[in-house]
């Protein structure tokens, strides 16, 4: 690797590992003030536990050897704690990481205010190492997924570039499952809770959007997944911006017909559903199928939030509604404008074929496996807090310490 893509591999890994704190920032403010560090402390546990486990075989268990069987992850003991890996693929391994460690920590917000943080981290580790690490490898490291195309003899490839399938639908499918292992909050019902902080939830939104350009762009022209010459580095990030900047406009235009006013709150999550579903297809769309995509995103989001109280889940923080459909809405969008195979630019229905069957496998996967290791959870050490501790705010009783203090004079 030269010096150039050296250090853009790093500033690139920076960016992405900046975006869990942005997670915690954005969810934080969603919560009540007596719940804000509880809900900071899974992202940051998240941060601490999927690292570790990462290092010492997360990343073997990303990569399956040519031969192995592609429904399987790789072995990993192949090189425990990475004691024999060469530069290049530290630095790669290192990238790797921090998207291992968004994925987690997004699906703690599906199980805002009511969650005991050693149950937490307890599922994280056991979700990251029998979902997170294969699913990594099925889309990225020689399984199934990667190879769907050809198995099926097509001419097509599932299309993930960064994580459509492997963190979105992914985390999403997980939230679902805990949400309904750990039940409904305490007067569950719409318009219970505000979020406590606005403000905070606007600067992890803007945090997000930051470290979403290394999210996108950082494989271009670091790790070669487009190749060499760099051709589509200037596509992924336009995308970016513009899929980003359209789903904002696509969910305040809902909330306003829907609510009669648009807020900040929905101007962020429209930022994180656009961020969402661009994801997958930041470097196979025509930056005018970009923004199309990123206003339906945002409408679409914007809208599914709603489904929780309608099918009686308790999603807190609305990462079903966001990832889990937005990441659906990016991967089967491909189906149809990804440039030259999708169905209305030039291809057939292949591309759309292989694009579903990716996204309902990663998707069942994920929640059967996040509901056993979650209700196995609840059923032995406990996962819920109770009530009268969810009802005070459970900062001072699992944390011991409080988000805000005021003094008095």
């Amino acid at each position: 690797m030269d010096s150039g893509n050296l250090a853009w591999a790093i500033a690139a890994t920076a960016l992405v590992l900046f975006m869990t704190p942005g997670v915690a920032f954005f969810y934080g403010g969603l919560v009540k003030a007596k719940s804000v560090i509880s809900m900071m402390m899974m992202s940051f546990g998240a941060l601490g536990l999927i690292s570790v486990l990462w290092v010492l075989y997360g990343f073997n268990m990303s990569a399956i050897t040519e031969g192995d069987p592609q429904f399987l992850a790789g072995n990993p003991f192949s090189d425990f704690g990475l004691a024999n890996a060469d530069d290049n693929t530290l630095v790669g391994a290192t990238y790797g990481a921090t998207f291992a460690i968004i994925t987690v920590a997004l699906i703690s917000g599906a199980i805002a205010d009511r969650a005991k943080f050693g149950s937490w981290m307890i599922f994280a580790g056991i979700w990251a190492t029998l979902v997170y690490f294969p699913v990594a490898a099925w889309v990225w490291g020689g399984g199934w997924i990667m190879n769907l195309g050809a198995n099926l003899g097509l001419d097509v490839s599932v299309i993930d570039y960064a994580g459509g399938t492997a963190v979105h639908i992914n985390a999403g499918a997980a939230a679902l499952a805990l949400a309904l292992v750990l039940g409904k909050r305490v007067g569950f019902q719409k318009g219970m809770d505000k979020p406590h902080n606005v403000p905070l939830t606007l600067l992890g939104a803007a945090i997000l959007w930051f470290g979403w350009f290394g999210f996108n762009a950082g494989a271009e022209g670091t790790f070669n997944l487009l190749g060499t010459e760099d051709q589509s580095a200037g596509l992924i990030i336009l995308n970016t911006l513009g899929a980003t900047a359209a789903a904002i406009l696509g969910w305040l235009i809902v909330e306003k017909i829907k609510d009669g006013k648009p807020t900040a709150v929905g101007a962020g999550s429209g930022a994180i559903a656009g961020l969402v579903a661009i994801t997958p297809s930041c470097a196979a769309l025509a930056p005018g199928w970009a923004l199309l995509l990123g206003v339906l995103a945002g409408a679409v989001c914007a809208l599914a939030i709603e489904l929780k109280f309608k099918l009686g889940f308790d999603d807190s923080l609305d990462v079903v509604g966001i990832h889990l459909v937005g990441g659906v809405i990016g991967t089967l969008y491909l189906g149809f404008f990804a440039t030259g195979t999708g169905l209305f630019v030039g291809g057939d229905a292949s591309q759309l074929l292989v694009q579903f069957i990716a996204a309902v496998g990663v998707l069942v996967y994920s929640f059967v496996v996040a509901f056993i290791v979650g209700i196995a959870i609840e059923k032995t050490i406990g996962f819920r807090v109770k009530n009268v501790d969810e009802i005070a705010g459970i900062d001072t009783v699992v944390h011991g310490e409080e988000g805000y203090q005021l003094e008095t004079v």
